[in-house]
């Protein structure tokens, strides 16, 4: 690719700001405080002029960006933020961005680089630039072609790994970061900061630090470059404290031997992340963003808003937070919050549409999350709030205030707890709202069948100083566990086509490896081509393999491939071997000269070791081409003999959806009634949610109980279904009559047919069950006067009676 090389002067006038004007005619470009900017110079004379003005230009007049050096009343060129004539604004700007390939344009290099960034991040700043360049250029929707280059060939290097053990890093590292570092970089910190690599459990602060440390090049340890170039949190003489802990990186170092390749093994050429190829080849639909999070940074305590959209809502970083390496946010107990005034532009912007769509890549911790957990939400207290996200069990719940539902958003819609939608997965989660399908949900591409009971109401209620936060709610009372890898938030709707498009092109930084195998099967330009990205602070993913010679006259042909496994920092990996069964060949038929030749679907995960900037990888083969190397799996050890633990009870109980299901199969009650979904929705958290008896407490019988008396009412209040359950019985009778021997059985009977003839090998005793029952009926039916026995004392009864056995353990045990 060529590269257009600017004038030195050009150059020197765009890398730093100098001079100062004579005369100022013209108004003084804005500052932050100042307000919006009044342009009083002459009309665009396009429509590209018009577009330029409002998507680039008025987002950096000011003086705190642009504005502030290359305006032509201050004096430095070139002038793309003068503010005098947009029209000459907009020649000087063409010569420093491309419309076709944003990200590669002069500005977003130079803000990337440093230059004059406004935030405390050059990478937001590259982001929101390539985002206002991009919305100039109207490029949404339109697919990057990713281009396959040779890369660095260069053979398996000889390196250095960290252990299992954290011996050598307590003895040597460990003493100077838990001394020094520990105000910020340990979880009891005043304000903790990851990683946590002074920690004073070593574990934790072992896998923290590795990440911050060069085995292979200590000096190039970040642990190292911070004191030394950077001066943060020096203890003494900066200089002098990068040595001591250089010095003890180097003792460590020096400990761990060098995993040297065997002359046997047959391998590919070897690469790092870096040396990769960016997988963009896919643009997101983002036309109505107003607030994104791509979490590039990956420290500190921001999550910058990337959207461009003014003011940026950027959100603080609080409690048990974790930056993912390949960027993302991990939640233990902590949050990300925006204040109130930055989040009252999500209330302007949706509130003038009167629809939304929240758009995020999440990955819960678990399935047993209730409250709902909050994953994000627009809100203001325990139960106020504009819109949430939220977690219970295996259900995303989306609550949503509107003038048919109350303030915090009830009733909630849920995904279908049977369906178990939520998994401990990365997922891509879409919530639609709009006026007149109202909420509607989307997990991985495709719409949950949850219809919406609550019709659709109006904003009018929403409260403009609410705050939107991540991973908790405004209390801290409602903590979600979770990685959070990008979160968008548009003021429109996305469809079916445009959530599609974007769980397409996928999240997260992605790279193309091109593992050179020319010198092993005669093909020249020929690579394996693996997607890979850093998955978690612990491990990387390798996915979609494919064969394909860049020489586009290559025609590979019948070439054996057996056994490929991937090799890191010099040895193989001892685990995530996905691909060690294949047995396939390459080339012929099979072959495609622009596509090259797929290998695998499968995807495997391989532990992280010396960071993303240091590991290297390659892969190794049993056979390729006419190469062979027989490889002998190591015999697996004996495992031991099992523990002798306690024995564990046979009988379970039901978890919430199945007690709920099983009520409504002996009453008869839909569980889609309003009253018993009701009740339901509010009372699922207190129901049990996993099927060991031991874990069974009094307050999941208080709800079970309540479950069983409403299912019950239900039953004896609908007429038409009473009759049909309790043919003969009169519920007009008074007690006295209703009662009687005779009559019991009208109400007993069906109950007990209905709960425990179910052809179960172990079941209750129905004779002894009938009996407990009139037990019951006997000591309610204890009663004087005609006003204390009359009818409605017989339902009371009725309802008392069906509730104790569907309430019962007939309905919890299995």
């Amino acid at each position: 690719m060529f590269k257009k090389f600017l004038p030195l002067p050009f150059i020197l006038f765009l890398t730093a700001c100098g001079g100062e004007s004579q005369v100022k005619q013209n108004p003084e470009p804005p500052t932050a405080e100042s307000g919006p900017f009044i342009y009083l110079g002459p009309p665009p004379t396009t429509q590209d002029i018009q577009e330029f003005k409002v998507q680039l230009w008025e987002n950096i007049i000011s003086e705190d960006r642009c504005g502030g050096c290359h305006n032509s009343q201050v004096g430095q060129a070139p002038y793309f933020a003068r503010t005098d004539d947009i029209n000459l604004a907009y020649n000087a700007a063409n010569e420093l961005v491309s419309l076709r390939t944003p990200e590669d344009s002069t500005l977003v290099q130079k803000v990337a680089g440093g230059h004059n960034c406004w935030l405390s991040s050059p990478q937001a700043c590259s982001d929101i630039m390539t985002t206002w360049i991009a919305n100039w250029a109207n490029i949404e929707g339109q697919t990057n072609v990713i281009k396959l280059v040779d890369p660095v060939i260069k053979d398996p290097s000889s390196n250095k790994s960290f252990p299992a053990q954290s011996t050598l890093f307590a003895t040597h590292t460990h003493p100077l970061t838990s001394r020094y570092c520990a105000s910020c970089h340990a979880s009891s910190a005043t304000i903790p900061i990851s990683p946590y690599f002074a920690e004073q459990d070593l574990d934790t602060a072992y896998q923290a630090a590795q990440s911050k440390i060069d085995l292979n090049n200590p000096e190039l340890s970040r642990l190292v470059l911070r004191l030394s170039k950077e001066f943060h949190n020096c203890w003494g003489d900066c200089q002098t404290n990068a040595n001591e802990m250089l010095t003890a990186i180097n003792s460590m170092a020096s400990a761990i031997p060098l995993s040297v390749l065997d002359n046997n093994i047959i391998h590919s050429k070897a690469l790092t992340l870096p040396d990769g190829i960016i997988a963009s080849g896919g643009s997101r639909f983002e036309q109505n963003v107003i607030a994104k999070y791509q979490f590039k940074t990956g420290s500190g305590t921001t999550a910058f808003d990337t959207s461009g959209i003014e003011p940026a809502l950027d959100l603080t970083l609080s409690g048990e937070v974790d930056w993912i390496g390949g960027w993302g946010v991990q939640f233990i107990n902590g949050r990300a919050q925006g204040s109130t005034t930055k989040s009252k532009k999500l209330y302007d912007l949706i509130s003038a549409t009167g629809e939304y769509a929240i758009e995020a890549w999440v990955t819960p911790a678990n399935v047993t999350q209730e409250g709902p957990a909050r994953i994000i939400s627009y809100s203001g207290s325990n139960d106020a709030r504009n819109v949430t996200l939220g977690q219970t069990l295996y259900n995303y719940d989306h609550l949503l205030r509107t003038t048919n539902t109350n303030i915090n958003g009830m009733p909630a819609q849920s995904t279908p707890d049977a369906d178990e939608v939520l998994q401990a997965s990365l997922q891509h989660v879409v919530v639609n709202y709009d006026p007149v399908n109202g909420r509607t949900i989307y997990v991985n591409g495709e719409e949950i069948q949850t219809p919406d009971t609550t019709e659709p109401g109006t904003f009018t209620d929403w409260d403009p100083s609410f705050a939107l936060i991540l991973g908790n709610e405004t209390s801290g009372e409602f903590p979600w566990a979770g990685s959070i890898r990008m979160l968008a938030i548009h003021n429109r709707i996305l469809d079916h086509s445009q959530i599609q498009q974007n769980y397409s092109v996928g999240v997260g930084e992605r790279f193309y490896l091109l593992f050179n195998i020319t010198d092993l099967i005669n093909v020249p330009q020929s690579y394996f081509v693996f997607e890979v990205s850093q998955f978690d602070n612990y491990s990387y993913l390798f996915q979609e393999p494919f064969f394909i010679s860049l020489d586009k006259s290559a025609n590979p042909q019948s070439i054996p491939l057996i056994g490929m496994r991937i090799g890191i920092n010099g040895s193989e990996s001892p685990i995530g071997q996905a691909f060690k069964n294949l047995n396939l060949v390459l080339g012929s038929t099979l072959y495609n000269s622009d596509s090259g030749q797929h290998i695998s679907r499968l995807g495997t995960l391989i532990p992280l070791e010396n960071g993303a900037q240091n590991d290297e990888f390659f892969l190794t083969f049993e056979k390729l081409g006419t190469h062979e190397n027989i490889m002998v799996e190591a015999q697996p050890q004996v495992p031991l003999p099992p523990p002798n633990l306690e024995p564990q009870s046979r009988i379970g109980v039901r978890i919430f959806s199945e007690i709920n299901a099983t009520m409504s199969q002996i009453t008869r009650v839909p569980v889609q009634n309003s009253q018993v979904k009701a009740s339901f929705n509010n009372l699922k958290q207190q129901l049990p949610s996993v099927t060991d008896i031991n874990s069974f407490l009094s307050s999941h019988q208080m709800a079970v109980s309540q479950m069983a008396i409403k299912y019950c009412n239900e039953l004896v209040e609908d007429s038409s279904l009473r009759a049909e359950y309790f043919p003969g019985f009169d519920f007009d009778l008074a007690v006295a009559s209703a009662f009687s021997t005779n009559q019991r059985d009208l109400i007993l009977m069906p109950l007990l047919n209905n709960a425990l003839l179910t052809g179960m090998k172990s079941q209750a005793d129905l004779v002894e069950v009938k009996q407990e029952l009139n037990n019951l009926i006997d000591t309610l039916s204890l009663c004087s006067g005609a006003t204390q026995c009359d009818s409605k004392r017989t339902k009371t009864i009725v309802k008392a009676s069906c509730a104790a056995l569907v309430g019962s353990a007939v309905s919890l045990l299995q």
